[in-house]
């Protein structure tokens, strides 16, 4: 039975890649259709992995310029399979060079709570999160901003599955200590001797850890 499934989930990641594949070649060669399908099936990751770098106000637009730059650059890309994960370099430098620029300017500071107790909870969530290793921050982010479930995170970033479980599970676990019994916050990073390992690598399918 194992043998079986091992089949189906092999015959799906081929038929994901071939299908992602011809999408890619069509989009290089102009098909504004076909990269509206990329963007439907990415944009909510490009907009985690942003979330967890920039202002919230500005996540929409640079969401836009992603897309807008690997649009360009699809020529560039050598395997198709490998899209998720450039595109996701695409937005990490793109947030890099967008703080980059915002340092060189004199503002107000980057966010600022509301005075609605939820808005300003959701606030100070986020800021832990952003705090937390990139593996952890980025899929989260995905799972409890943006709704991706577990197979999803896997099939746009190109973790095994196993892997992003394990990301979900130690990054919650993080999560929950810096914030505390009672509210964000409240408690401080990890202490030694705490069972607080590092991120699962693209590849690597860890098993016998639950989300």
């Amino acid at each position: 039975m194992e043998r079986v499934l091992e089949l189906v989930a092999v015959h799906r990641v081929t038929d994901r890649e071939v299908s992602l594949s011809g999408t890619i070649q069509a989009v290089a060669g102009g098909d504004r259709d076909a990269f509206s399908r990329l963007y439907a099936d990415y944009s909510r990751m490009v907009h985690a992995v942003l979330l967890g770098r920039v202002p919230r106000r500005d996540v929409d637009d640079l969401v836009q310029d992603v897309f807008v730059t690997a649009y360009t650059r699809i020529r560039e890309l050598r395997e198709p399979a490998a899209f998720g994960g450039w595109i996701a370099t695409i937005a990490r430098n793109r947030a890099t060079d967008y703080l980059r620029r915002a340092r060189e300017q004199v503002e107000l500071p980057d966010e600022l709570p509301g005075g609605d107790p939820i808005e300003a909870e959701t606030f100070a969530v986020l800021e832990v999160i952003r705090g937390l290793p990139e593996a952890y921050r980025d899929t989260l982010l995905m799972r409890l901003v943006e709704g991706m479930s577990g197979q999803e995170i896997a099939d746009r970033t190109g973790l095994a599955p196993g892997s992003v479980r394990v990301n979900l599970h130690r990054g919650m676990k993080l999560l929950r200590e810096k914030l505390g019994p009672t509210g964000a916050g409240e408690k401080g990073p990890a202490k030694a001797g705490h069972d607080v390992q590092g991120p699962a690598k693209a590849g690597h399918d860890v098993r016998g850890e639950r989300q």
